[in-house]
């Protein structure tokens, strides 16, 4: 059993396995406000986790894509012309930030 609170709308605002001063009633857990409830949360905490490694994934691409042209395994003009614009600034952009390799924070010790 879960305590909602729902909103003048009925839509729910916040479900708790504890009671509290706000709730507005008590719904089963396999009740499908419930179900889409944890659903969206799942969803929610899955979106936030990928935006947060997305970053971390350019940077393994990035290296990647520099390890392979460096072995001859592929050559910048391979890639689409959108994709080798993108390349080069992001290698002009780390090429200037070289000599401020100090002030980085880069604490990964290898390529991946």
């Amino acid at each position: 059993m879960f305590y909602v609170q729902r909103d003048q709308y009925n839509a729910l605002v916040r479900v708790e396995a504890q009671a509290f001063a706000e709730s507005t009633g008590t719904l089963p857990a396999d009740h499908q406000d419930i179900q889409a409830w944890f659903a969206t949360d799942v969803i929610d905490n899955s979106l936030k986790q990928l935006q947060q490694s997305d970053s971390e994934m350019i940077r393994v691409l990035d290296d990647l894509i520099q390890v392979l042209t460096a072995k001859g395994v592929i050559r910048i003009t391979d890639l689409p012309p959108a994709a080798q614009v993108k390349v080069m600034e992001r290698t002009q952009a780390r090429t200037a930030l070289g000599g401020l390799s100090e002030l980085i924070n880069d604490d990964e010790s290898g390529l991946i």
